[in-house]
């Protein structure tokens, strides 16, 4: 009998109840986690541990769940982290997420009932074209489902529960890390490395069924200042130099067909403003920067700064300052010297019947900060779809395609080690 062939999956049953507990994260909270109610959903998967007989199981302050299922077999084996986030995006409300199965997909439209204006297409998800026969699960229409990441955060636990009540299946030491805030960046912030404990670990937080993704976007963020000059509205001819007014212009000012979200895609980068507040003596801009190599960072960088001294060349009076910090880097810097981490993960999704698909994310996961905190971990897909929208979805068949993968990359890592 394969290991295919005892499968017996728990992960939509677990998944079905985790989208109904709200964890959505604040980024303007300055606390860690940033909401509390990350942390009910962290007391549900450490009363699973224990009822699996995974006693070290624990919940610390800061929000992280930190878990060990004890290696059964006399090979040294690398220590290896699963690793998925809690919370869900500010983007869309979690709160009161009504999940639905759709059986049997067939082609259709999905019409989400609580608002039917929400019509999920195939000719917008692609991907709902491999999926017919399968099951679908969204939310009603006025809320995201939470898949991202909470499908990953299920097929851990069913993986978890296979391993444990499977000890024939031979496994070295695997450690479980459950992250809070990773949607706001500050999912690894205080995480405990040493505490952890492992040698290289893999994030369960992709996409499409069979994706391994090596590669993530290099991300600064940059604020700008300006500083403009006020005077009385009704005497200002001359005089005022608004900075919102100014901040306007640079904003006008940065590129639309290129260098922008709207127009670039695959491995192009971007400058893209995500908010501007002031009056007129002072005004800020913020901005997120993003490309595959820290010089293509750099570049933006510098075309950014070459606008805004356009800019206040007209405006003789005022000044500005810039102030850009490092949010993450490109793990496959990282990756790149570790080749068995892909080798065994491309392995592991092609002994679930998928072909693997290597590719690069157009954004970060925990596992770009983790690689560089000495933890090498690609991301492998968990099957989410339209995330951060009321659109999303998942597909039972594919979070089912996701248990096997982690299963059989606890496998392969104790079949590749040494007596």
């Amino acid at each position: 009998m394969t290991i295919k062939d005892q499968f017996s999956f728990t992960a939509l049953e677990r998944f079905l109840k985790y989208v109904k507990i709200d964890t959505q994260s604040d980024p303007y909270s300055s606390t860690q986690p940033s909401t509390e109610k990350q942390k009910n959903l962290g007391s549900v998967l450490i009363n699973e541990l224990y009822t699996m007989g995974i006693t070290d199981a624990h919940l610390d302050e800061y929000g992280y769940v930190y878990a060990t299922i004890a290696s059964n077999t006399p090979k040294k084996v690398p220590v290896i982290c699963f690793c998925s986030h809690m919370d869900t995006s500010p983007d869309c409300s979690g709160k009161d997420v009504k999940p639905i199965v759709h059986k049997n997909y067939r082609g259709q439209d999905i019409i989400l009932p609580d608002d039917p204006t929400q019509i999920i297409l195939m000719k917008d998800h692609p991907d709902l074209k491999n999926q017919i026969g399968n099951d679908i699960v969204t939310a009603s229409g006025t809320t995201l489902l939470g898949a991202d990441n909470k499908a990953g955060l299920a097929e851990i636990m069913d993986a978890s529960y296979f391993l444990v009540t499977h000890p024939e299946i031979k496994h070295g030491t695997i450690k479980l890390l459950f992250t809070p805030d990773e949607e706001i960046g500050r999912g690894v912030d205080r995480v405990d490395i040493k505490k952890l404990g492992a040698d290289f670990a893999y994030t369960i937080d992709g996409e499409t069924a069979g994706s391994i993704e090596n590669e993530t976007f290099s991300a600064d963020g940059a604020v700008i200042t300006i500083n403009g000059v006020s005077s009385h509205p009704g005497f200002a001819k001359g005089k005022m130099e608004s900075a919102l007014k100014i901040a306007s212009e640079i904003i006008a000012a940065l590129p639309k067909d290129q260098l922008s979200p709207e127009s670039t895609d695959q491995k192009e980068g971007f400058i893209h403003p995500t908010g501007i507040k002031g009056n007129v003596e002072q005004a800020t801009i913020e901005l997120i920067i993003r490309d595959f190599t820290d010089e293509a960072l750099h570049a933006h960088e510098r075309i950014l700064e070459i606008i805004i001294n356009e800019i206040l060349a007209g405006y003789p009076h005022s000044s500005y300052s810039l102030e850009i910090k490092e949010q993450y880097r490109n793990m496959k810097k990282v990756l790149d010297l570790h080749p068995r981490i892909i080798d065994f993960g491309k392995k592991a999704i092609e002994r679930s019947g998928l072909t693997p698909k290597l590719q690069s994310i157009r954004g970060g996961t925990d596992g770009s900060r983790l690689s560089f905190m000495g933890l090498p971990c690609p991301n492998i897909f968990a099957g989410e779809h339209a995330f951060h929208g009321k659109q999303e979805w998942v597909s039972v068949q594919d979070m089912q395609k996701a248990v096997e993968t982690i299963i059989n990359l606890a496998v392969i890592w104790e079949e590749e080690s040494q007596n």
